[in-house]
């Protein structure tokens, strides 16, 4: 298991460096601390991957729809992962609510009470404990070490991700998702007409 986690780790450092899988228009979103941010044209479908609550309940992406989720795939053991969940509360805690919600999906197989304590000890307020013990949702949504981080819209279409750690509460992350959400308000409405 520690060789696992060290591959991971070093595995999602050595990507994050690496460079975007689509080519888009959206280039100009990419900057800052979202530089490795990269957007899937078109849109990917989201496989429907299952994980569990603090409470042991079953959920799956589905169980998400309708608002943009930022799927943050992370373990308790991957260095990188736990220095980057208080950026991911700040950002639940500014833009989470009906049109949008940081998804923090564990990979660790010790379970949500383990997961629940990791959180209580960086005290953490705004973000849900999601576990999913067999890690088989990081090979499903194509990550290729901890921590990475993929944008869905509210259909379950993956837009773009991010492979490795970030400051997600910092302005650029908080433009990039802003501006994400707004461009589909306008093709809704533009749809509507």
């Amino acid at each position: 298991m520690a060789a696992w986690a060290a591959i991971l780790t070093v595995t999602g450092l050595l990507a994050s460096t690496a460079t975007g899988f689509a080519a888009s228009g959206r280039s100009e979103l990419s900057v800052g601390q979202m530089q490795n941010f990269s957007f899937f044209d078109p849109p990917k479908a989201a496989p429907d991957i299952t994980f569990i609550d603090a409470e042991g309940r079953e959920l799956g992406l589905r169980d998400f729809r309708g608002k943009f989720v930022l799927v943050n795939l992370w373990a308790t053991w991957c260095s990188p992962c736990r220095r980057e969940m208080p950026s991911l509360d700040r950002l639940q805690s500014r833009l989470g609510g009906g049109d949008f919600t940081v998804l923090a999906l564990s990979q660790d197989r010790k379970g949500p009470d383990a997961v629940a304590k990791f959180l209580a000890e960086i005290r953490t307020e705004n973000l849900d404990v999601y576990v999913d013990t067999s890690a088989r949702s990081a090979r499903r949504l194509g990550a290729i070490g901890l921590p990475t981080t993929v944008l869905l819209d509210r259909d379950g279409q993956i837009i773009g991700r991010l492979i490795g750690s970030a400051e997600w509460d910092s302005d650029e992350a908080a433009h990039l998702i802003k501006t994400v959400i707004r461009e589909s308000a306008r093709k809704t409405a533009a749809n509507r007409l």
